[in-house]
């Protein structure tokens, strides 16, 4: 049965990418920024949510959709920012530590907030129950479905379109490409997206005879020569590190009261790490870490092998105290306010030595290493104001 609604309108924005001379000169190498604070609900959120929810729209034999998500925030104003445009209901259950700004944000988008439960988990249980009592219920998971990564991977197009334009100049190591991608992690959509959508752009079915060799028709990328995918993530939010090092999926105890809004206390990816099969849109192939001793001080928990039919993964952890310090600079630098979960990725370039250059090139020197082009993900999220941010920086002495 075919579907009544005849155009769904676009829930989500190509965002800039800019180059950051601040961001550039602390890191020693060449930054871009790719502004996804600057989507509809004010994060990458509204890629993946957007994707699935225009699907469900879509396919509606009714034209109808009552959209319902669980979420610490972010997710939550996607999937209400998205139903507002699409003009749908939508019912977003959170947390108990959810900030009230949240939920009145939730609320002036037209949508009904819940709080449910001290976990993400008991929050998603009563979400998922509502949606089975209605008929016209539509189940929008905040990551974990193949939908949410396919939006996100959409990131990955725009940075291969930029690159085959000459955006990125003649600086990378293979001339005029980005090098490498730099993004946080929490449930895994973002970086499944990411994954996904270097396999598209750049992996070996994106060649073909007319283009050379090259990724996706560019002229610029031999399309064995995939960007790195660089993850972060902060102490005690750590899901992804943790599941590595233990070679299967685990469960952390606990997450800190301000990353619980991105971070999940189980990593969910459909490019496991762990034994599960890995999804044939991208195959990561991660060996087990070095010993403590051997790790650089960034706590870098993994690389994957130099395959060139693989996306090398990389993961590494920071301190909070990193994170927030790293927020409060790129408020001077950038004059952008973003979620101090988000400031993983902004401290690895602020600590370059330590964390970045020390995961995607320690063997290169200054001049090797100032030619690489490295894009950090600006995840942006809601959960932040001036006055937290202060507050964050007076609890760490930052």
């Amino acid at each position: 049965m075919g579907s009544y609604v005849a155009d769904v309108p676009a829930l989500h924005i190509e965002t800039p990418c800019i180059p950051s001379p601040e961001l550039s000169r602390a890191a020693g190498c060449n930054i871009y920024l790719k502004l996804e604070n600057l989507q509809p609900s004010g994060s990458f959120k509204s890629r993946g949510i957007g994707s699935l929810m225009s699907r469900a729209l879509a396919s509606s034999s009714t034209g109808r959709a009552h959209f319902y998500c669980s979420s610490g925030g972010n997710a939550g104003l996607a999937c209400a920012e998205a139903a507002r445009t699409l003009r749908q209901r939508c019912d977003v259950f959170v947390t108990s530590q959810t900030p009230d700004h949240v939920l009145a944000k939730l609320a002036a988008l037209g949508a009904t907030p819940h709080r449910a439960g001290a976990s993400w988990p008991e929050a998603d249980a009563r979400c998922q129950a509502a949606v089975a009592d209605d008929v016209d219920g539509v189940y929008v998971p905040p990551f974990d479905h193949p939908l949410v990564w396919k939006g996100n991977s959409t990131l990955v197009d725009e940075l291969a379109a930029l690159e085959a334009k000459g955006f990125f100049g003649g600086g990378g190591a293979d001339g005029g490409v980005a090098d490498a991608i730099v993004c946080n992690v929490g449930g895994g959509g973002l970086l499944n997206g990411i994954m996904e959508g270097i396999e598209r752009n750049y992996g070996a079915r994106a060649s073909s005879p007319k283009s050379n060799g090259r990724a996706n028709g560019s002229g610029n990328r031999p399309a064995s020569r995939r960007p790195a995918v660089f993850a972060l993530e902060t102490a005690g939010a750590d899901s992804l590190a943790a599941s590595i090092r233990a070679g299967s999926h685990v469960t952390i105890p606990g997450i800190p009261a301000w990353p619980r809004a991105w971070g999940r206390r189980a990593y969910r990816s459909g490019h496991t790490v762990g034994p599960r099969p890995a999804t044939p849109t991208a195959s990561p192939s991660p060996r087990r870490p070095p010993p403590p001793s051997a790790r650089p001080s960034g706590s870098c928990a993994f690389s994957t092998t130099a395959n060139p039919n693989t996306t090398r993964l990389v993961s590494a952890v920071v301190s909070d105290a990193d994170a927030v310090a790293a927020c409060a600079r790129f408020v001077d630098d950038a004059r952008m306010l973003v979620e101090v979960a988000c400031g993983a990725t902004l401290a690895s370039a602020y600590n370059s030595r330590a964390v970045l250059r020390a995961a995607l090139a320690p063997e290169a020197d200054d001049r090797q290493w100032a030619k690489m082009n490295v894009v950090l993900v600006v995840c942006g999220g809601s959960n932040i104001s001036i006055d937290m941010l202060t507050k964050y920086r007076e609890k760490f002495g930052v």
